[in-house]
């Protein structure tokens, strides 16, 4: 590899590309264009002469076919926005060496510490270099390991012409961890028949399943009058939507639910005694399940509104995304030929669900579609995240197997 895997995860995520959900551009901070316009001059320096980034902030290049038959034109993507949950300004990585055991510090933060218990996954790793943050920053492996991965593989391809491939596009996104990640993508111009994101976590993994999801709004329309004048009469917005999430059920959080639970949870409130607003996310992998939860969050708030006679409300299920298997079950050979290059790359594949969504449930919706193989991250979103060196190495030879079994396989 002329340039290794993780010298270009490090150049990479001390770019900040953390996305905006206020905002109503695409890409939703101009600063993701920044990574964006960096890729397009690794690519073209790799002689990938039709590299560029769109006026979305989407980079685009194809590895063309260096054999004479048909082979299915395959898509890798992963995104370069950071999410807004956590800062990803001033990334400060460090790099613990030859990791031996044990909890790691993070010297930027004496509160933020990396601990065993928490990540089982470290016991794995022993001997390997791991990546972490100072402790201040998220370190953004979700997804720049994935970006880094799928450049350090297009230079592998490019760079050895005996390795034997079909027509591959890459595809880098804006804004997927708000949502919008192919809000703009053009799936016919893009010209691929299978894709893969390369944005999952332990390495080996595959995952042909995510949860279906919708988001929830519920507007409440309080009666308002002077606090000195409201007795018998007001009706706080406020405080009604406080009512409605309090009687959510205790089973079906986020924090009470794991393997094929599906959640109901509250992420926003905002208001005055007048009008609020309440927002949720709602998960389940089957349709049911959703329009189930869906169905409770609904009856719960008529039950709550029955005791604010004069307040009125408005309820509004928005699509999300849904879930990928629905497509890939009629497309096995996208996922047999990752599990394939996953034990060519050394690794016993293992086949999952994802408790979320990727940029590929909704392409494989949008006609493309799309499995998500592993990035190697832990701990996302946070200032815990670490990644080793090794398993994005792992990454790397698993994308260019991959790449030969479409070859070899058409």
């Amino acid at each position: 590899m002329i340039d290794t895997v993780a010298e270009r995860f490090l150049r990479y995520v001390v770019i900040d590309t953390q996305s905006d959900p206020l905002s109503l551009t695409q890409p939703s901070t101009e600063k993701q264009k920044n990574l964006g316009r960096l890729l397009v001059e690794e690519l073209l320096a790799i002689n990938l002469a039709d590299a560029h980034m769109d006026e979305h902030g989407y980079v685009h290049a194809t590895i063309p076919s260096n054999v004479d038959r048909p082979v299915p034109v395959i898509c890798f993507c992963s995104h370069m926005d950071t999410a807004p949950d956590y800062t990803g300004t001033n990334v400060r990585p460090q790099i613990v060496r030859h990791y031996a055991g044990g909890d790691i510090p993070l010297p930027g933060d004496p509160q933020q510490v990396i601990r065993m218990r928490d990540n089982p996954a470290l016991a794995h790793q022993i001997g390997n270099d791991i990546i972490t943050t100072d402790g201040t920053t998220l370190l953004g492996a979700d997804d720049k390991a994935g970006i880094a991965e799928i450049m350090t593989a297009a230079e592998v391809l490019v760079s050895n012409p005996d390795i034997p491939h079909g027509t591959i596009k890459l595809l880098f996104t804006t804004d997927e961890e708000i949502g919008r990640g192919v809000d703009k993508v053009d799936v016919q111009k893009l010209g691929a028949d299978f894709a893969y994101t390369v944005d999952g976590e332990t390495a080996g993994h595959i995952e042909d399943e995510t949860f279906s999801a919708d988001r929830v709004d519920i507007t409440i329309h309080g009666v308002a009058i002077h606090p000195g004048f409201a007795k018998d009469k007001m009706e706080n917005a406020v405080k009604i939507a406080a009512a409605i999430v309090a009687r959510l059920p205790a089973t079906m959080a986020p924090e009470t639910t794991e393997g094929r639970d599906g959640f109901v949870h509250p992420t926003g409130l905002t208001g005055s005694m007048e009008k609020a607003l309440l927002s949720f996310i709602v998960r389940d992998f089957e349709e049911e399940g959703l329009a189930a939860k869906e169905e409770m969050l609904r009856d719960l708030t008529r039950s709550v509104m029955l005791d604010y006679p004069g307040s009125t409300y408005a309820f509004e299920v928005k699509e999300q995304y849904r879930n990928m298997k629905t497509i890939l079950d009629r497309h096995p050979e996208v996922v047999d030929n990752a599990m394939e290059a996953i034990r060519r790359a050394g690794m016993v594949p293992v086949r999952g669900s994802i408790r979320g969504g990727t940029d590929g449930s909704r392409l494989s919706f949008m006609g493309l579609p799309s499995a998500n193989l592993f990035a190697g991250g832990h701990a996302f979103h946070s200032p815990l995240e670490w990644i080793s060196r090794q398993d994005m190495e792992k990454a790397v030879k698993t994308i260019v197997e991959l790449a030969k079994i479409w070859a070899e396989r058409a």
